[in-house]
Order: C-alpha cells, then sequence, then structure tokens
C-alpha cells in the first residue's frame, strides 16, 4: 500500500481526486488538508509516501509546502488546473502533473509507475536515479528540451527519434519541429512503449502510428514516409522485422 495525503483548497477537487482514488486499492488515503498548514501536520502525523499536491493555495502555495518540508517531503504529484507551473514542478523531482479535471486514465498510469515492485519496494520511496528506468505508458507526457526552452510533449506526438552523438532527437508532429534528450537512443528507445516504437536502423526510430507509406527500397530494405514527411530508410534485417510485425 502507497500511504498517500491529498492537499487542495478546494473541497470538490478533494472530493472528485478523492473517488478517482477509490479504483486503486494500492493507494490508502490517510487525510486530507485544505492548506498548507494542515498538511504539515498530517504529513508529521501520518508520515505519508505520497502526496496529491495542488499548487495555488491561499497563503502558501504547493511550492512553499515542499520547500518548508526540505528533505523529508514525500514524493508528490501535482494536481493543478495550470500548466505553467509544470517546470518548477519537476525542480521538486514531482512524480507527475495532472493537469484538471483529472483523466482517469491518466491517473491509472501515474499509479501503475508507483504500484509496488515483485520485491515489495514502494517506487514512491525510490531515487531520481531508480526512476530512469521506469517505461513510458503511450498516454504520458514527457519533458523534453534543453536550458530555457523545456516543453511537455506526449508520448504519442513523438513521430520518430535520430541519434545525434551521445544525444537524440525527437521529431514531434504537428509542426512542433524537433526537441532534444540528453539520453542516447538506445537508453530513450528502452523508456518508449515497445507498442508503438520500432527500431528502423542503428541511429533513427519510428511510431508506428505515424507511418504514412511504406515502399520497396534497395537491397530488400523499405523507405517509410512518416506524418511529418521525413523519409526513414529500413534495414534490411529491419525491414524484415517490420514486415513479420505489421503484415496480416
Amino acid at each position: 500500500m502507497i500511504k498517500t495525503l491529498i492537499i487542495d483548497d478546494e473541497r470538490l477537487a478533494r472530493a472528485e481526486l478523492r473517488d478517482l482514488l477509490r479504483a486503486h486499492p494500492e493507494i490508502e488515503i490517510a487525510g486530507e488538508a485544505a492548506n498548507a498548514a494542515e498538511a504539515r501536520r498530517l504529513i508529521a502525523q501520518h508520515k505519508p509516501s505520497l502526496i496529491f499536491l495542488d499548487i495555488q493555495m491561499p497563503e502558501e502555495t504547493g511550492f512553499d509546502l515542499l520547500v518548508s518540508l526540505g528533505e523529508n517531503a514525500p514524493r508528490v504529484i501535482f494536481t493543478t488546473a495550470y500548466d505553467e507551473h509544470a517546470l518548477r514542478a519537476f525542480e521538486f523531482a514531482a512524480k507527475d502533473y495532472l493537469l484538471k479535471p483529472i483523466s482517469p486514465a491518466r491517473l491509472a498510469s501515474t499509479i501503475q509507475r508507483l504500484v509496488p515492485d515483485e520485491h515489495g519496494v514502494d517506487p514512491a520511496a525510490r531515487t531520481p536515479a531508480d526512476d530512469s528506468a521506469q517505461p513510458f505508458a503511450p498516454g504520458d507526457r514527457i519533458l523534453v528540451g534543453d536550458g530555457d526552452h523545456l516543453a511537455f510533449v506526449s508520448v504519442e506526438s513523438i513521430v520518430g527519434a535520430e541519434s545525434i552523438g551521445s544525444h537524440t532527437v525527437l521529431w514531434l508532429e504537428g509542426g512542433r519541429g524537433t526537441a532534444v534528450v540528453k539520453r542516447s537512443l538506445s537508453a530513450l528507445e528502452a523508456r518508449l512503449p515497445a507498442s508503438l516504437f520500432f527500431r528502423a536502423n542503428r541511429a533513427q526510430l519510428i511510431n508506428l502510428r505515424h507511418v504514412a507509406a511504406v515502399e520497396p527500397w534497395f537491397s530488400g530494405s523499405l523507405m517509410v514516409t512518416l506524418g511529418n514527411g521525413k523519409k526513414v530508410d529500413l534495414s534490411r534485417r529491419q525491414a524484415r522485422l517490420f514486415r513479420e510485425r505489421q503484415a496480416i
């Protein structure tokens, strides 16, 4: 069980989240708080391993609460109606950032990554280094970019990826261009859902949902055209695997 507190100044928001969490028996709701002062008291009393925390609250924000708790702060999932706080939220090693109204499917995906593993370890108490091995689900949003150019993108919106040295460039749908992540292509592939992504060749990865056209190419290879117009050459070996995976 993951002992949890709900912290939100809006009574209806607390009630809605409590109702959603009833579908997840692995979550134990130890209490609710309407402000930072009440939250500190309940955290000291119950010692939860996880909190669902609103950001904009009267007198003290959710950020103020976490700063006051310091190293004693539990793991946190932010719940807010605003997305402009997302970048600062992840300075606190947030487990996730859920926008209101919270989607039941999105919440389920988040909780799935928190469920104790087969060794009985509560992932809500893991270190950031441990979390780096956690796979993404198709509906997840991930933080990408560098320096002042950070943004959230959905996993499904990643059209493909290309290895550039020790970094990887993501191709994004909808005319959003590209984004850079400080991971190798292999490390990124390990975290992306295998149901969506396919290794085209040594340097490129494609999202199968964004494949617009396929045509035979040289020496048994295939040329794939993605939805953003990008053309990717599938090596002969990968072309065979692609055919086996996609053919009826």
